[in-house]
């Protein structure tokens, strides 16, 4: 806990100096994952072969399932961890529930979708890398997640969006 607290407090200490810096932690932990689930819906839609649209689509959407809706979900369950606002008596940047927090689904899910789009697109999948990174230190500093929470979520949707490119390559190879 000793590192996950001292970069917690590091990344928390912005929160409550401005209004725009404020703005700027809810924009980024909260609202950014539209704009990155609208554009990834438009590079899917820009696709113009059919069978390169279905096969992207399958990677994204099985690679989210697998990492948020499976692997996230079964760590949760096996391993609460109470989210830094509950833990430390704080009031975070924007409400969030106190369901567990360990790993973070924000980051296991963006970095699932993140990670399988560089796959294809090395240029547009290294912006989403970053949208991805932005959001989860945005949450740390909103004060809903753990550093760790966010590190873990990462590995789980990176590992998630690999494992599913492989099975997919597999798959379509033997056609």
């Amino acid at each position: 806990m000793g590192y996950d607290l001292a970069i917690f407090n590091f990344f928390h200490s912005f929160a409550g100096q401005s209004v725009s810096m404020d703005w700027l932690i809810l924009f980024f932990g909260k609202y950014l994952a539209y704009i990155l689930i609208l554009g990834a819906v438009v590079l899917l839609w820009r696709e113009k072969s059919w069978r390169h649209r279905v096969y992207k689509f399958a990677l994204l959407a099985l690679a989210v399932i697998v990492s948020r809706g499976l692997i996230a979900e079964a760590i949760q369950f096996f391993f609460f961890r109470a989210r830094p606002f509950v833990q430390l008596d704080l009031t975070p940047v924007f409400n969030h529930g106190n369901v567990a927090s360990f790993p973070s689904g924000h980051a296991s899910l963006f970095f699932a979708l993140a990670f399988a789009i560089f796959l294809f697109n090395r240029k547009v999948g290294s912006l989403f890398l970053l949208g991805a990174v932005l959001m989860g230190m945005a949450r740390v500093a909103a004060g809903v997640h753990w550093p760790l929470d966010i590190l873990v979520g990462a590995l789980v949707g990176v590992l998630s969006a690999l494992m599913v490119n492989l099975v997919l390559a597999k798959g379509s190879s033997k056609e």
